[in-house]
């Protein structure tokens, strides 16, 4: 069984570190994911016969690592989804990015376009037909002249698909190692990482707060002398 971090767990929700490059749930590739590596946890630590409940409540794509809540209930599952519609629900992301960054602090506002047939998005104009408003700010924590890499912390106001990868990639920020947007370091992990979580419990409706960040080796190296 794949080995789990599991950063909270109670009656309703699990919080978990998602592993990277594993599906948050089941693909055409048919390869293990999140889902099923909980259901197996819970399975064998409470020793439950049968299915178990399991809600997915957010995505995070692939090849990206980081924290993840999913629930253990249906009414969890559609609180916490409530959640998300609302915009209750906060993630932030770390991120590595090619190049220096204009300012240290701003704001990204595009209209972004899904391809279905080859799974990616792209910035369009306003007003463009099933195109949506992605929204996002950013805060420079370091930025490398030798390797000329920036390290930014990303506040997503809305949820697109890939949408990180695109407002960053439109800007020439492409994410470092992220082969599918235009990013240096081809054949490396993409350095793009769900270092924090913020929700409301969907029961005893406290705040609760994970943070995680990934480990220093690799690309993350960069990350020795920061702030975080």
């Amino acid at each position: 069984m794949q080995k789990l971090n599991v950063l909270f767990e109670d009656n309703h929700i699990i919080v978990v570190e998602k592993i990277v490059n594993i599906p948050s749930q089941a693909d055409k590739t048919g390869d293990i994911d999140m889902l099923t590596i909980i259901k197996d946890y819970l399975k064998e630590k409470y020793n439950k016969p049968g299915n178990v409940y399991l809600g997915l409540v957010h995505r995070l794509d692939r090849p990206v690592g980081g924290v993840m809540v999913f629930a253990k209930t249906s009414k969890a599952a559609s609180r916490l989804s409530e959640e998300v519609r609302v915009k209750q629900f906060e993630k932030k992301y770390l991120v590595i990015a090619n190049g220096k960054f204009e300012s240290d602090k701003g704001v990204m506002q595009d209209y972004l376009l899904k391809n279905q047939a080859k799974n990616m998005s792209k910035v369009v104009k306003e007003g463009t037909k099933n195109s949506k408003l992605a929204e996002l700010d950013y805060e420079v924590i370091k930025y490398d002249p030798d390797l000329d890499l920036t390290v930014a912390k990303i506040n997503l106001h809305t949820g697109r698909h890939h949408q990180i990868r695109v407002q960053l990639s439109s800007r020439n920020h492409s994410i470092y190692g992220d082969q599918k947007y235009g990013g240096r370091g081809h054949g490396k992990q993409i350095c793009l990482w769900a270092y924090s979580l913020k929700l409301v419990h969907p029961v005893t409706k406290e705040e609760l707060h994970f943070e995680l960040y990934p480990e220093k080796i690799g690309s993350w190296k960069i990350l020795e002398d920061c702030n975080l």
